[in-house]
């Protein structure tokens, strides 16, 4: 048996410390009994060793601190749900306590276990007693307390302890309690310390401390269930951030505010891994674009994890702009809103369509940059059994016919149909300001000039912008047209929709009109013709 933590033993431990996860990934799932559903904490915990488990096959020639660089790194990459990122995090405490150590003994593993557990403690934004944490924390006591450099001792201490303080871990979460479990994440911990103890000492760990719950398999029929965090919140988001310490406090203050078990951990070299349970998922995400350069985004809607309700059906919506958000979130659609002036991307379409929990959604990119990404996202969906129409709107008032004539009532292919034909009948318009000197259809202009655009075209060329958006109704409705839509951006002067109306009553007396405040930027006026 080993008697210091040398590089074979780690690689020993991760072996069989993911097979024995493997194993348990079911029990463990059972053990979830928060009243609305996450991802199971043994599948969390299986994925998250098993991206720690590869980043280490690639540092072959590895001593025992790098090696634990490795692996926490590969964990916080591959980490999944709030038990994957706690356990991420553990793993990091490890490396950074044990980095002076090519072969540490039972005194520098305990005082880089409490280490460990501190800096688990303080990842997490609202610590709770009964969960990993509290398991982490006995198991590091125990070790410290100790006082030996003989690692067998050191680490079946800790095994013991942390076994020990699963047990307890009902008294401390009444949700456990009425459930007849214990806490699945700490659980999950057990399992690894349990499978270091037998690396070190050759004994297999027992669950004596811990039998299996009678009671699990009917907790997970009766609760819908998540790892942790209030029914309150709906959505888990979670994504990696490459971002510096100081915007990730920021961050962190700013994901508080939104919503709970938020952790939020890193590598040390500038990447973090998030993860928050929130109801507002385009502001978890735009703080992470705030605070650096998001990716991996993945957003799990809580009713979900129950599985995709194949017959229903959802609308999902790109736009900037908080008016027009608020306008199509009002048509009951999900909106995603660009960020730092550019389109959402295809994890954000994506992670909006699965989203929706619905098996057949409509996605709506309103502007031509986005549909190429809209298609990649519809892609991605279908791979996952969602059935996903994309209908190429080009703008927003696009989008607003298309809403107007969904029937729920019609099988779902024949509604994309009808609302495609809708957003196609709808002519659409733009007035904006040239931002440098150009030859158009109408003719050359120049910076600062007033522009309008009808189906991507300029038109017309002005000085004046209420004279220009005048002319472009003028202009639009000399070809026939019954109803108008106005949508007024953030630069749009004070009273310019009260203008275009009273021309359109004045000028064409026939013709419905519709205004709306957009605050959509770039353009201070959407025109629609239908």
């Amino acid at each position: 048996m080993p008697d210091s933590l040398d590089a074979v033993a780690v690689r020993q431990w991760c072996a069989l410390g993911l097979d024995a996860l493997r194993r348990h990934q079911r029990e463990i799932d059972d053990l979830n009994v928060y009243p609305v559903p996450d991802g199971d904490t043994g599948t969390n915990l299986v994925l998250t060793v098993s991206a720690a488990v590869e980043a280490i096959a690639l540092h072959r020639e590895a001593i025992t601190p790098e090696l634990l660089r490795a692996l926490a790194r590969g964990a916080l990459l591959g980490a999944r749900g709030n038990s994957g990122v706690i356990l991420s995090q553990l793993l990091r405490g490890l490396a950074d306590g044990l980095a002076t150590s090519p072969s540490p003994g039972g005194l520098a593993f305990a005082a880089a276990l409490v280490a460990a557990a501190d800096a688990a403690y303080r990842a997490v934004a609202v610590p709770a007693e009964g969960t990993v944490l509290s398991v982490a924390r006995a198991a590091a006591t125990a070790a410290a307390e100790t006082e030996s450099d003989d690692l067998a001792v050191v680490v079946a201490a800790a095994a013991m302890a942390a076994r020990q303080a699963l047990a307890r871990t009902p008294e401390q979460l009444p949700a456990l309690a009425r459930a007849g479990v214990v806490d699945a994440g700490g659980r999950g911990l057990c399992v690894l310390l349990d499978a270091l103890a037998e690396v070190v000492t050759g004994v297999t760990g027992t669950d004596e401390v811990y039998p299996p719950p009678k009671t699990a398999a009917v907790a997970r029929e009766r609760l819908r269930v998540r790892e942790a965090g209030s029914e309150e919140y709906a959505y888990e988001v979670q994504y990696l951030l490459d971002a510096s310490d100081t915007a990730v406090e920021r961050l962190r203050a700013a994901l508080g505010g939104l919503g709970d078990s938020l952790v939020v951990v890193g590598t040390g070299d500038g990447t973090w891994n998030v993860h928050v349970h929130v109801n507002d998922v385009g502001g978890a995400i735009e703080a992470g674009v705030v605070a650096g350069r998001p990716y991996r985004i993945a957003v799990t809607r809580f009713e979900d994890q129950v599985g995709t309700d194949p017959d229903a059906r959802a609308v999902v919506v790109l736009c900037a702009g908080d008016g027009i958000a608020d306008l199509f979130a009002g048509e009951g659609a999900v909106v995603v809103t660009a960020t730092a002036g550019g389109t959402p991307s295809t994890a954000e379409i994506l992670a909006a369509v699965k989203a929706t929990g619905a098996g057949n959604v409509v996605v709506l990119p309103n502007d031509p940059n986005a549909a190429a990404v809209a298609t990649a996202a519809a892609t991605e969906a279908r791979a996952e059994k969602i059935n996903v129409a994309v209908i190429r709107t080009r703008s927003p008032v696009q989008a607003l016919a298309a809403l107007a004539v969904r029937d729920p009532g019609q099988r779902f292919d024949d509604d994309v149909i009808g609302m495609a034909e809708a957003a196609g009948a709808c002519r659409y318009g733009e007035v904006t300001v040239a931002s440098r000197a150009a030859l158009t259809m109408a003719g050359p202009c120049e910076p600062g000039d007033v522009i309008a655009l009808i189906e991507g075209e300029v038109n017309l060329i002005g000085t004046d912008l209420t004279t220009v958006c005048r002319d472009l109704l003028d202009r639009m409705l000399s070809g026939g047209g019954e109803l108008v839509t106005l949508v007024t951006g953030a630069a749009a002067p004070p009273g310019l929709a009260d203008d275009l109306t009273g021309h359109l009553e004045q000028r064409w007396k026939f013709v419905e009109a519709q205004a709306h405040e957009g605050g959509q930027p770039h353009y201070p006026l959407l025109v629609g013709v239908e």
